[in-house]
């Protein structure tokens, strides 16, 4: 995408930029996932201000077409584990006797946030410019159309322990199969495997990312709002047909059940011990994790 931008002069964020692509007529506007010291990871106010910010775009009659992308080096790390899981308490794991009902409203509030992208009235899409991992694949999948990096990853280790994908939409994309090969081990894919497997539209090299995001984007922003959200209304309704709401109900609720397992709970419990990085290599290195 084109470097002239201006930030929108609406209400401030505090973990993305909203901004408007000058060189398109303000008909692309951008969110920048803006916490780059972190990787872009998800903190408390992320997902509800990715809503704002979508809900933002729809409601200007100048733009037709919205690019999510990361700012630095990585799309979106996932959940901030140091804010989730370094910290003592009940921050991802609630102290013991677990309300699940609680879990489950906070949770299903960020799956609705994120899903956002996915139902919102304008296309988006999404330029993986760096690893998406964890909840950031979450963030990611909810796009429409997905551009990226071949360098980037792609994929959710929380599958081993501690998560289960809330918006579910791997298996949306993958079908059951691919779903499964992803969510049975957790594994992290490149973005040329992820093309492959028809988890993202197209990969490229990662200097030729913008400008594969821009002649795609090229197409759609001179096309009438009107059509844009007829389009997407429509293919989305399918998806709807097919019992997505169902689907995150479960997923969300198990989401929660991960955190709080045995297993979950002494990953919790380790990551307090040796700090999440550390935690995160045991759990991923393919040894037997009950006996860790």
């Amino acid at each position: 995408m084109s470097s002239e931008t201006d930030t929108d002069d609406g209400p401030g964020f505090d973990s993305l930029r909203y901004e408007k692509d000058e060189t398109k007529d303000g008909r692309v506007a951008r969110i920048v996932l803006d916490r780059p010291e972190r990787y872009n990871a998800i903190s408390r106010s992320m997902p509800r201000e990715i809503r704002e910010a979508v809900e933002r775009a729809n409601a200007d009659d100048d733009v037709h077409v919205i690019v999510l992308t990361g700012a630095g080096d990585a799309f979106c790390a996932g959940y901030d584990l140091v804010e989730f899981a370094e910290s003592e308490g009940a921050a991802g794991s609630q102290e013991m006797p677990w309300d699940p009902m609680q879990d489950y409203r906070l949770m299903k509030q960020n799956t609705e946030d994120f899903m956002s992208l996915w139902r919102s009235y304008k296309p988006v899409v999404c330029a993986i410019n760096g690893d998406a991992v964890a909840g950031g694949s979450d963030i990611a999948l909810c796009a429409d159309i997905i551009l990226m990096s071949e360098e980037a990853r792609i994929g959710y280790p929380p599958a081993r322990v501690w998560g289960c994908p809330t918006t579910a939409m791997w298996v949306y994309r993958l079908g059951a199969e691919g779903a499964k090969r992803m969510l049975l081990t957790g594994d992290l894919i490149d973005g040329e495997e992820a093309e492959e497997m028809g988890l993202v539209y197209r990969a490229v090299p990662d200097e030729e990312l913008e400008d594969a995001v821009d002649e795609l984007v090229g197409r759609m922003h001179g096309i009438p709002t009107n059509q844009l959200m007829m389009q997407k209304l429509m293919i989305n309704q399918a998806y709807d047909s097919m019992g997505i709401e169902n689907t995150q109900r479960f997923a969300t609720i198990f989401d929660g059940m991960a955190r709080h397992t045995p297993e979950g709970m002494r990953f919790k419990e380790r990551c307090e011990e040796v700090g999440f990085q550390q935690a995160v290599r045991e759990r991923d290195s393919g040894e037997p994790i009950d006996e860790m």
